[in-house]
């Protein structure tokens, strides 16, 4: 098999998925082209890690989703919900995908002030630049604070996809200049 020939593969909830073709996202958008309000479902759906199966749209396998809520967030009825739901068990590709997919879990961003931890965003000049998790993570690990969250935006799905490193302990304002150095970094927020 000549590398040009490779299928590639993508991780997603533990599961090996095979996308003949192209990225998740870009397979998801060939999938439902020529319906650009399915997209939005399918958008809201991979945003929250929404799952598919039997017809019916579910969090984490455990807590079904109401169509129509499903629907105001992408701005559509709940007749479209439904016809994304079923071409998505139709098409086999995407079916795997959205049968496998789960909710990453909670961010302790918004609530680590309150809990006395640090918070990191960073900001990547370009986010396929590898080394910029490892670094920042070993910048705060040299200062002999604990990670106790790392959260990365997909880049396939957030127009300004970050980094948010939530710490133990508040991270010192001089490091700042220290992560803004990492190759790829363009803005660092700490608070």
């Amino acid at each position: 098999m000549k590398n040009t020939d490779r299928i590639p593969l993508f991780l997603w909830a533990g599961y090996i998925i095979v996308l003949k073709g192209g990225s998740m996202w870009n397979k998801v958008m060939e999938c439902l082209k020529g319906h650009p309000e399915r997209l939005s479902v399918a958008k809201v759906l991979v945003e929250n890690g929404l799952n598919v199966r039997d017809g019916r749209i579910y969090c984490n396998d455990i807590i079904e989703i109401p169509e129509v809520r499903i629907g105001r967030v992408a701005g559509v009825d709940r007749r479209t919900v439904n016809e994304t739901v079923r071409s998505i068990e139709e098409t086999e590709e995407l079916k795997i995908l959205f049968r496998n997919i789960r909710s990453a879990g909670h961010s302790l961003k918004e609530v680590a002030r309150y809990l006395g931890l640090g918070v990191v965003e960073i900001t990547p000049v370009d986010a396929k630049i590898p080394g910029i998790l490892a670094k920042s993570a070993s910048l705060i690990a040299d200062r002999n604070i604990s990670i106790r969250q790392a959260v990365v935006d997909d880049p396939e799905l957030s127009p300004e996809p970050r980094l948010t490193l939530i710490t133990e302990d508040k991270i010192p304002g001089e490091l700042i200049n220290d992560f803004l150095r990492i190759r790829g970094v363009a803005k660092v927020s700490v608070y």
